[in-house]
């Protein structure tokens, strides 16, 4: 039972022939981005043809935060790092 598990622990091992994923996350934003945009632009369109102002305003306020988060990811950290500096949260070292 053991020889099986070993078996499947040494089959999950990665290996040097892995794929390079270094910049998948800028191939993904390459791709998405632009189709997020077009989205955005056609809800906006939307919502101002059919004078739901409030909506509109919802929308593009979550749009500016989706955005924020998707094309510049760094930022989460850098606030979660202001936010703990803020509460005077001493960091663990």
């Amino acid at each position: 039972m053991l020889q099986g598990l070993k078996v499947a622990i040494v089959l999950a091992e990665p290996t040097k022939e892995d794929p390079n994923t270094q910049n998948l996350a800028d191939w993904l934003r390459n791709i998405f981005g632009p189709l997020f945009l077009v989205i955005i632009g056609i809800v906006a369109l939307f919502f101002l043809f059919t004078r739901e102002i409030t909506r509109f305003i919802q929308f593009i306020v979550l749009s500016i935060v989706i955005a924020i988060v998707f094309y510049y990811p760094g930022i989460i950290t850098s606030l979660a790092g202001g936010i703990v500096r803020a509460l005077g949260i001493k960091e663990p070292g």
